[in-house]
């Protein structure tokens, strides 16, 4: 099989780096791809957001399967226009998409499907955004409604800051504060058969102790060992499979990956949100530990035929992945800076330890920064606690100037394993 991955970040490595070592993948595209990505497949320009242009790449490198990784593209209705030129893709349509793509839509999916959520007010007003407010309280939850690069989301007990961020958004959901630890949870879906995958928990806020801003995710680990056990079913029978189902009811049956991201409350499992593509960072975790080679699964997905498939096998070890990010990130960061010391992990750490690229590029024969995350630097491990050990060694390798990373990825969940 010939597949073409569209995007250029570490989640797209990630899926790159798996399906490099599938045997049943006889050429690997990626487009645009990065510095990295560059090592395991053939990179080619493209206009990621150009269904047409995506298309047309599609078909000229005559693949079998496209595989659609960022979620802009997919909202934009990237899928749509790869499965009308008769391609199989792994990404829902742009209508199905809305489900990260509209916070209030998501809501609305939740209710008709019955699914546990926070309760939560969508405002257009400054009035309407005061009110909402009002009645949660602090700490307040505020979310831009549409796509945000995962920085829409303002947490915090300072009203100024909470009615600052919902009035810059033309359209805001604030809902209620949910306690309790967050779990990310992945299912592969045909749009009938749900295949979940193995829970992840990532680290979005900036600093160690779950300080500073909000960011796109400063790295993940699983497995959870202080889940519990039957958590992935329980989330199968009350959120996937019912916002799947809600979804083909409605006429737009969801086709691809849904992200369920989880608050374990006092109350029980709550969706904190939707999102319509693998997560980054955790992808990079989750497909460390996937054993059951991925081409295969992608495509039973695009093609129906989920149900077909023999149960998914999963390594017994654990995987954490910790982020290097540069200079003044989640801010505007700072490009251009030389990446040194990838050499020496491939070199030292393999194969318990590897790098995958989100924002970089060749600058002649340098690698360098081209974005606000730059690297994801992953490792698996008999348990989290040599994993952890094993991707800080493969960090303190790195140089990059003014680079940023979390020193507690996965710290805790680690004691006792």
């Amino acid at each position: 099989m010939k597949v073409l991955v569209i995007g250029s970040g570490a989640r797209e490595h990630a899926l790159c780096r798996s399906l490099s070592l599938d045997p049943d993948v006889s050429a690997l595209h990626c487009a645009p791809g990065n510095a990295g990505i560059g090592e395991v497949a053939e990179l080619h320009p493209v206009d990621a957001l150009d269904g047409a242009a995506v298309s047309a790449l599609a078909r000229r490198l005559d693949v079998g399967l496209v595989v659609v990784g960022p979620e802009a593209p997919l909202v934009a209705g990237v899928a749509d226009a790869v499965r009308e030129a008769g391609i199989p893709v792994f990404g829902p349509s742009g209508e199905a998409a809305q489900l990260e793509g509209s916070k209030a839509f998501a809501k609305d999916v939740m209710a008709a499907a019955g699914v546990p959520t926070a309760r939560s007010y969508v405002c257009t007003t400054p009035e309407e955004v005061a009110e909402a407010l009002d009645a949660f309280g602090a700490p307040y939850v505020v979310k831009d409604d549409g796509l945000a690069a995962g920085k829409g989301v303002v947490v915090t007990s300072d009203l100024q800051q909470a009615t600052d961020h919902a009035n810059a958004c033309d359209r805001v959901v604030i809902e209620e504060f949910l306690d309790g630890p967050e779990v990310s949870l992945f299912a592969i879906t045909d749009g009938e058969t749900v295949l979940p995958l193995q829970p992840a928990q990532d680290f979005k806020r900036a600093l160690d102790g779950d300080e500073g801003p909000n960011t796109g995710g400063m790295g993940a680990y699983s497995p959870l060992p202080w889940a519990d056990p039957k958590l992935v079913q329980e989330v199968l029978d009350t959120v996937l499979q019912p916002t799947v189902d809600e979804m083909r009811r409605r006429g737009t049956p969801f086709s691809g990956l849904l992200y369920a991201g989880l608050a374990i409350t006092g109350r029980g499992v709550r969706v904190i949100e939707f999102n319509a593509r693998f997560g980054d960072p955790e992808t990079q975790v989750v497909l460390a530990r996937l054993k059951t080679p991925l081409a295969g699964v992608l495509l039973a997905a695009a093609t129906g035929n989920l149900e077909d498939l023999p149960p998914l096998r999963w390594s017994e070890e654990a995987a954490v992945t910790v982020v290097v990010a540069s200079h003044n990130y989640p801010g505007t960061p700072r490009t251009g800076d030389p990446i040194t010391g990838l050499d020496e992990v491939a070199e030292e750490d393999a194969p318990h330890a590897w790098v995958l690229h989100a924002g970089t590029k060749h600058d002649g024969d340098a690698v360098v920064s081209a974005g606000g995350r730059v690297l994801s630097v992953t490792a698996s491990g008999e348990d989290l606690a040599e994993a952890r050990e094993r991707a800080y060694r493969a960090v303190a390798r790195i140089h990059l100037d003014g680079s940023q990373y979390r020193t507690d990825i996965a710290a805790k969940a680690a004691v006792g394993t």
